[in-house]
């Protein structure tokens, strides 16, 4: 008999935890896994849709109960313990909680820990009313503290959170404004993408300030009552922190396990942690190889952890998988207003070193004429000098976020975007005018690769 530990009990964690299981039965493994909060196994992206009343329970977020997967797993999931130390040496785990503490030994160790939201020093005080929105007891916290007297909400930041957030308030009745340091909003799009989000949140009722710093908050009877900015101080009796997160790896740090300049766990191929047998990581507390760029970087999302877990999973059960790197696609919405993006953003290409033109193009997601259509902006990176791709970004209505996978595809495959003007894309009225916003963007885009040459 042989133990696999998982520290962390959600997607990449109790992924590896079921695939583990597949392939050995529970009288030669068993698996325990220790969840600090009060819940595991649940979708953390739903969290702003379940706060902005699309989803009606916060239950319907739960993937799979501790319950059941003891009974149909025969996974031990133990939440609200945390581990508070481990020793690769020893091969031990130290453990808080309710019951008393205590040590346990493991064959295998999963470091699945996540990642926790960035928080500046002027966050950390003792009212009320400010929230990060990173797990679901976060959540919980939230929809408690909405109560019917709290009618303004300010949001820092406007990453994904934020203005998933933003929305969500909205949706709820709330004034809202967000806050953002930068040029824009999303400054997971370029900045002239940016704009096009920006434009329809305000369209939405949102109050949009950018180029503003966050120096402080303001309280009163142990509420907060105001964020204090650079260019004064603007009223909330909510405060949601989207700042984004860092990697979560204080436990892999003070055991002496290897972290990259992103502060996240280094692992190979694999999901091995190197020079540490039977020491495995994944999820948002891991770094992760760009496949455009060759470089680490740190990409917290849920389709990664995912197949992380699973490729962790995979190789302590006996069998062999590997998790290549990522491109970084990401999908995100304002009300109606889908926003996409794979690959590079023109600062990224840049620091990378490439050489690049781009191409803008405008259309619209269906047939002109055919009842419902609505502008899309297709955004494209090309390299100059080879033509292969190395970006896209899309904003816009009705179908316009899933495309970005076609676009996605032809990236992962090297494609050029000559190469992409021939792609047999699907046609009709109601789906797509007769040439394809995808088309379109790389057609105009090989265009200013021939141009760069002349």
């Amino acid at each position: 008999m042989k133990r696999l530990i998982v520290v962390g009990g959600d997607a990449a964690g109790m992924s590896a935890a079921s695939q583990a299981r597949k392939r050995v039965p529970a009288d030669r493994l068993e698996i325990v896994a220790f969840e600090r909060g009060n819940h595991g196994s649940y979708s953390a992206c739903g969290i702003p849709y379940w706060i902005g009343g699309t989803v009606k329970t916060r239950d319907e977020l739960i993937v799979r109960t501790p319950a059941e997967f003891r009974e149909n797993q025969d996974i031990d999931l133990r939440v609200r313990h945390e581990v508070v130390s481990i020793d690769p040496h020893a091969r031990t785990v130290s453990v808080k909680s309710d019951s008393g503490d205590f040590d346990l030994e493991f064959d295998h160790l999963v470091l699945a820990t996540g990642a926790v939201p960035v928080s500046p020093p002027w966050a950390d005080v003792d009212f009320g009313g400010v929230f990060g929105v990173q797990t679901l007891d976060d959540g919980d916290g939230l929809a408690s503290w909405l109560t019917p007297e709290v009618r303004r909400a300010v949001v820092i930041g406007g990453g994904y959170i934020g203005v998933e957030m933003a929305e969500a308030l909205i949706n709820r009745g709330l004034d809202v404004t967000l806050l953002e340091r930068g040029e824009q909003p999303m400054s997971t799009v370029d900045p002239d993408m940016g704009a096009l989000v920006r434009d329809a949140m305000a369209g939405l009722g949102i109050d949009v300030r950018t180029g503003v710093t966050v120096t402080g908050l303001a309280g009163a009877a142990g509420r907060v009552t105001g964020v204090v900015t650079t260019a004064g101080e603007v009223p909330a009796d909510v405060v949601v922190l989207g700042l984004g997160v860092r990697p979560n790896t204080l436990l892999a740090r003070s055991a002496g396990l290897p972290v990259g300049e992103h502060g996240g766990l280094l692992t190979d191929l694999r999901m091995r942690v190197p020079g540490h047998e039977g020491v495995w990581a994944a999820g948002d507390c891991v770094e992760t190889r760009h496949l455009i760029t060759g470089r680490n970087v740190h990409l917290p999302l849920g389709t990664h952890a995912n197949k992380q877990g699973r490729v962790a999973g995979i190789n302590i059960g006996g069998g062999y998988a590997t998790f290549p790197g990522a491109i970084g696609t990401a999908v995100t919405k304002v009300c109606d207003l889908e926003v996409a993006r794979t690959g590079l953003r023109e600062r990224e290409a840049t620091a990378a070193g490439f050489d690049f033109v781009t191409a803008t193009v405008e259309t619209t997601n269906r047939a002109g004429y055919f009842p419902g259509s609505a502008p899309m902006h297709v955004k494209l990176l090309a390299e100059r000098r080879t033509g292969r791709l190395l970006g896209a970004q899309i904003v816009g209505r009705s179908e316009a976020a899933k495309r970005i996978d076609a676009l996605a595809v032809a990236l992962w495959s090297g494609m050029t975007v000559e190469e992409m003007t021939a792609l047999d894309l699907g046609y009709a009225p109601p789906f797509a005018p007769v040439w394809d916003p995808v088309l379109i963007a790389a057609r105009k885009a090989a265009e200013e690769v021939h141009g760069a040459d002349q």
